[in-house]
């Protein structure tokens, strides 16, 4: 019998991450809390540009973000969002979206299924995911659960399970 194997990957879906973007803006201004306060939120390349004359409203503007990522079904594991930091006379966070799962994250996630999945698990690195096979399909759901319930970095999405 040939083994059974998925792969495990990092994606955001963009149309997804832009209508989160898009209700943002709409909600920011919209809201009284953002009038005359130079609130927004745009996206620039590759990465997310907030802005507000503020510190507490540009976080309260990545909050905004977060909720619309949330309900978009998107996870914030995959939203890498830095400090904010004042330029002029604003303050501002540069945040971009995280896609693929780095070599570290990669090689963690190895180890993990190493050394707490059943033996038969196979693990190997493959660019930015990594594909899982087994000859049960009982203990590549096994090792699907076991990572489902670490505590990891990044957004897993299990995909092509055959």
């Amino acid at each position: 019998m040939a083994d059974s194997s998925f792969d495990i990957v990092s994606k955001v879906d963009t149309m997804e991450t832009q209508n989160a973007l898009s209700q943002a803006q709409k909600e920011i201004a919209q809201r009284y809390d953002f009038k005359n306060v130079g609130a927004s939120i745009e996206f620039s390349g590759e990465k997310i540009l907030l802005k507000a004359n503020a510190e507490e409203r540009v976080k309260a503007v990545l909050e905004v973000f977060e909720q619309k990522l949330i309900k978009r079904g998107i996870s914030l594991r995959s939203l890498d969002a830095g400090e904010p930091f004042a330029s002029g006379k604003e303050y501002r966070i540069e945040a971009r979206m995280k896609e693929g799962i780095s070599s570290e994250d990669a090689k963690k996630i190895s180890k993990i299924i190493r050394d707490e999945a059943p033996k038969s698990v196979k693990s190997q690195i493959q660019g930015d995911e990594l594909r899982v096979q087994s000859k049960s399909r009982d203990d590549l759901q096994a090792v699907i659960a076991l990572l489902k319930g670490k505590d990891l970095d990044v957004a897993l999405q299990f995909v092509n399970f055959r």
